[in-house]
Formats: C-alpha cells, sequence, structure tokens
C-alpha cells in the first residue's frame, strides 16, 4: 500500500549543503565544556578516556590550546555528541563541517527513502510513522494516517509535530484513554533524549506538552507489569491496545539521516489485531 509524505521544510538547510544556523557557533572550549558537563565526565574522566593529560584537555577548553581536526573528532565521538553538533564543534575549532545535511527528499537519500518505504508499507495493517529528532512526521503509512481523523486541522498543517497531535486538547488526547500514563512516558522519554542532545528545539516542545492538561501519572497496568507502556486508543470499535518499537540508521554519516526515527505500532492484544486487519479489508 502507498504511504504519505509530510516533507518539513527548514529555511537553514540548503541541497547537499550544511546547516547554516551553525555559521556562528559558540567558542570551541565552551561547547567542549558544555558536552562533558552534560555526560557528567571531570576533566581527569574524559582526559583519562581519550589518554590525554588533563592539563593539555583544560588548556582546550579554556582557549590556551588548539585542539587538532582529529582530536576534535575523538572529543566528540568519546562523548557521544550528534553529528549536527559535532558540526558545529568542527567550525568553532577552525575547521569545515564533515556532516553533509540534506533534505529528506535529496536524491543522495534514495537508497534509504526505498528502505522506509519497505518498512512503512511492509507494516501494514498496523501503524507506522517516520519523524525526526524533532518528532516533525516526513512519512507515514495508511493506517497511522487513519488515527488523524477529527484532529484539528490547525494540527495538521505541515509540519506536523506527531507529539503535538497526540497530547493537544483538540488533537488526540481524548481518545487516548491512559492519558494520564502515556503523557508521562513521552515526556519522560523527551527529556532524556533532551539530555543526550542539548537541542533548544527539543526544550521548547517539552514545555509545550508540559502545559497541556493530562493528569498524573497511575499505577502502571498490570497484563503488562510495568514493563512497557502500551498505547490505549479509544475508535468506534472498541479500545486499541499496541506496543511501539523504534527504528533508526545505525551508521548514518549524514545528518538528516541520523536524525530519522521509525515509531511502529503493534497490537498488544488479539482484539486489536482483528480490528486493524478489519480496517485494512
Amino acid at each position: 500500500m502507498p504511504r504519505v509524505d509530510y516533507l518539513a521544510g527548514n529555511g537553514n538547510r540548503e541541497r547537499g549543503g550544511y546547516d547554516s544556523a551553525m555559521t556562528t557557533p559558540r567558542a570551541f572550549g565552551e561547547q567542549l565544556r558544555h558536552w562533558r558537563q552534560r555526560r557528567h565526565l571531570s576533566q581527569l574522566e574524559l582526559a583519562s578516556e581519550l589518554q590525554i593529560s588533563s592539563r593539555h584537555l583544560s588548556f582546550v577548553e579554556t582557549g590556551r590550546s588548539q585542539p587538532s581536526r582529529a582530536m576534535v573528532l575523538r572529543l566528540a565521538e568519546s562523548l557521544e555528541v550528534p553529528l549536527r553538533e559535532r558540526n558545529s564543534l568542527l567550525i568553532a575549532a577552525g575547521f569545515a563541517p564533515m556532516y553533509a545535511t540534506r533534505p529528506y527528499s535529496d536524491p543522495a537519500l534514495s537508497a534509504a527513502r526505498n528502505a522506509v518505504d519497505l518498512i512503512l508499507n511492509g507494516h501494514e495493517p498496523y501503524p507506522a510513522l517516520l519523524v525526526d529528532r524533532h518528532w516533525t512526521l516526513h512519512s507515514a503509512n495508511r493506517a497511522a494516517m487513519g488515527f488523524f481523523a477529527g484532529v484539528d486541522p490547525a494540527l495538521l498543517t505541515p509540519p506536523i509535530n506527531v507529539l503535538r497531535v497526540s497530547l493537544h486538547p483538540d488533537g488526540l488526547a481524548s481518545r487516548i484513554v491512559n492519558l494520564a500514563q502515556w503523557r508521562t512516558h513521552v515526556l519522560t522519554r523527551l527529556a532524556r533524549d533532551l539530555d543526550l542532545t542539548a537541542d533548544p528545539t527539543l526544550a521548547q516542545l517539552i514545555a509545550e506538552l508540559r502545559s497541556y492538561p493530562g493528569g498524573e501519572e497511575p499505577e502502571p497496568e498490570p497484563d503488562f507489569g510495568g514493563v512497557v507502556v502500551p498505547l490505549q486508543f479509544r475508535i468506534e470499535q472498541g479500545v486499541l491496545s499496541m506496543l511501539s518499537t523504534t527504528t533508526v540508521f545505525g551508521t548514518a554519516v549524514e545528518v538528516t539521516l541520523s536524525e530519522l526515527m521509525l515509531e511502529a505500532f503493534y497490537p498488544a492484544d488479539e482484539f486489536t489485531a482483528q480490528v486493524f486487519r478489519q480496517l485494512a479489508a
């Protein structure tokens, strides 16, 4: 079955180029100290991991010593800095950015798009969608798009943010049976992503989602023993119960590709599986 594309535009990205927002980054030492502290590492711990002296690392952080390109990349790898932010580190250290940033529609990403299409279409009759690290919708199969029926059209104007649609009072929130539990799960996951990426757009999204009504988290559902958080969604036929998995491109060396996530939902009970099969038919 065909899938639906929602390609989000980005004025800072040019085909085959790099993110122009990184042209005036903070000083390299300041950025390095920021990432080291986010990873809860002392200078001694990081220096020991890289097998350099803590004195040299201190000089790099204070700007008294200029790192080589190889050292910048070693530091970024050790600190698990995302590719987009690695470009910023390179520019701040006086080097050209290394990782290209292309729009998802770029011909260079055709192999990746074909792989995504195979997964989205092959996952029918169950929902699956493709989002970036800001949870902007890029593509979805028919089963996933069926959930957007009845959502305020203003929330469905591209670029569509999946989490905003899910938790907004005019979105899907009124149909999520375990809204408090699901909302807590979403916010916890976003907080973890923010800790990894330090992305200000994610911070703004978290603040927005927290402003929506949703209540406190109840006790975990006994059927799942607190192991996973199901999404329980009410439709005309009854309450669907779904589990989700996340798939990423594990060897991506391009910024856009490294930030994409495939969210696939699976039935958590036989009733849900039957309903999805009936809807597909």
